[in-house]
């Protein structure tokens, strides 16, 4: 059954979508209650199924009412993280139960309350306003949980390969600390992982004059990276900051010299860097300390920093909080990644969504009041956005 236009309750969408066991890669039906959602709204819905060698196959979702701009655009993913111990929920994950004012559900909080936020202020805004001066549309992605490849970043670029351009763009990840309104997200910091290898030379403990052992190498390589200061924040960002991850060996025996020893460690960085400066620092940090380590260091990229700047957007979003909520939101970059860092190479882009405290835990959960005032904000946007 479709959803009603006359009737939009963002809170019986979001049970829906919840019901919908959606663990990345599979679409279990969401994005097919959104299709059938937005195509009797004037949507032209077009899915973008996307695999490669790597991954499994994944379904996205691309709907676009109106050709003309501006062009605004709500982003987010349908798909979420495993349950892990059923046991251990109050509720089944995908039961959507709702008791005392709370909504329980895997994804209801990160991100399907605000997708059915999403569709409630379309709904609004249609029913008020009838068809916008321009485009609105929905991104959403099957592949944001996963290793985000067969998903935005492939979406955005099918959009440019069919000349379509988005203006402006809200992505509905959870965004605020403890209440809704604390905290817009202007920007991101970058990511880098890496892998410092060291190889020596394997030998008995007796003898270490016949081995070459790995360990002291790779811990005076580690210790400069961990404690070299990266930078001391910037005006919209706070200090780059690096975390050891894992220093495995790997040797089951106490009198074994071992033959390799290996690190893991990430940044986040802030828009100081880019994805080679910061490659650069990384590379010459260790360069001062390798000594007669016999050294590999391998780097996987999964984003740049990146900052909208506050202006007309920003504002507009600003107030439409402020409207609903009464508070004042923080203009932030802090956190981990979104799918906005793909975003933002083709429109101006900031997100907005329900709070974080409960995001990919045992009894996610949300108050349906938060999931109601989301889909105002949204409306308010979608009002102010097109009368300018």
């Amino acid at each position: 059954m479709a959803f009603n236009p006359n009737k939009c309750d963002p809170i019986e969408f979001a049970a829906r979508l919840i019901a919908c066991p959606s663990i990345t890669p599979i679409e279990a039906g969401a994005l097919d209650l959104l299709q059938k959602t937005l195509e009797p709204l004037g949507f032209v819905c077009t899915r973008l199924p996307f695999e490669d060698d790597r991954s499994a196959p994944v379904d996205n979702l691309y709907a676009r009412l109106g050709t003309e701009p501006p062009h605004f655009c709500f982003a987010g993913h349908s798909d979420v993280v495993p349950v892990g111990d059923i046991e251990n929920w109050q509720y089944e994950p995908f039961s959507a139960t709702i008791e005392n004012g709370i909504l329980y559900g895997r994804g209801a909080v990160d991100m399907k309350g605000a997708i059915a936020a999403f569709i409630a202020a379309v709904c609004d805004y249609l029913g008020e306003k009838g068809k916008p001066a321009g485009s609105i549309s929905l991104l959403i992605t099957g592949d944001e949980e996963g290793e985000a490849v067969n998903g935005t970043a492939k979406m955005l670029k099918w959009l440019e390969a069919e000349g379509q351009t988005i203006d402006d763009c809200l992505v509905g990840e959870p965004t605020n600390p403890q209440t809704l309104g604390d905290m817009i997200k202007i920007g991101r910091r970058g990511s880098v992982n890496g892998v410092v290898t060291v190889h020596g030379t394997q030998g008995h403990v007796a003898y270490p004059q016949l081995a070459d052992n790995p360990i002291p190498h790779l811990l005076r390589l580690m210790h400069a990276l961990a404690t070299s200061p990266i930078d001391e924040g910037t005006e919209h960002f706070q200090p780059s900051h690096l975390e050891v991850t894992s220093f495995d060996v790997g040797n089951a025996t106490s009198n074994v010299i071992p033959e390799l020893a290996q690190a893991r460690f990430n940044i986040r960085y802030n828009d100081k860097w880019t994805q080679d400066t910061i490659k650069d620092w990384i590379e010459t940090t260790l360069a001062k300390a390798r000594g007669q380590a016999n050294m590999t260091l391998d780097l996987t990229h999964t984003g740049d920093a990146f900052l909208t700047k506050t202006g007309a957007f920003t504002a507009l979003i600003s107030e439409a909080v402020e409207k609903v909520t009464g508070r004042v939101p923080q203009l932030s970059t802090s956190g981990g990644t979104s799918d906005a860092r793909f975003i933002k190479n083709y429109a101006r882009v900031a997100e907005f969504g329900l709070t974080s405290q409960t995001m990919h835990k045992i009894d996610e959960q949300v108050a349906t009041d938060d999931i109601k005032q989301l889909a105002q904000i949204y409306l308010a946007i979608l009002k102010a956005y097109f009368s300018q």
